[in-house]
């Protein structure tokens, strides 16, 4: 016998500020919207990269410490390795039509997604609504996302 129970609601968490940390989101989130699934995203600590206005256009890969990338920490060390291997996946992504995070947090913001800040990291980063980008909904504490996330799946990335 099948298992019909389906899933209708994620919420996701985003706390990396690498394109490792934020891409899984994003595609999860766009995966479940076109799915006909609720999605909320939470970004905190430095998963806020991800939709502040400063830096979400300047998203790197994590190089140093990443064995995903099979490459020696001193390499991955070196001060031009982080743009170029950047610069490598992002070419990468757009050969299979996969938007930049700006573009791909707007179509997500136009899905209906929700799109919400961790209150205690923007206080911690000394953040507020004004350097957050337009898709944001909210400045929420982690109880308020909790019951935004009651009666659904939570995923941490």
């Amino acid at each position: 016998m099948a298992d019909t129970a389906t899933i209708e609601k994620v919420s996701i968490i985003v706390s990396k500020g690498s394109l490792e940390g934020i891409y899984p989101a994003l595609i999860m989130a766009n995966g479940a919207r076109a799915e006909g699934i609720e999605a909320d995203l939470f970004f905190t600590f430095f998963g806020l990269d991800a939709i502040t206005k400063k830096r979400w256009e300047h998203i790197k890969l994590a190089t140093v410490g990443n064995p995903g990338l099979h490459l020696p920490t001193l390499l991955g060390g070196m001060p031009w390795v982080p743009d170029l291997v950047t610069r490598y996946m992002e070419r990468k992504m757009d050969k299979l039509d996969i938007p930049p995070i700006p573009e791909f947090i707007e179509m997500i913001g136009d899905t209906g997604a929700g799109i919400y800040a961790c209150k205690a990291s923007v206080d911690l980063f000394e953040l507020d609504k004004d350097d957050l980008v337009e898709q944001v909904q909210g400045i929420i504490t982690v109880g308020e996302f909790y019951e935004h996330a009651a009666g659904g799946q939570i995923i941490y990335t």
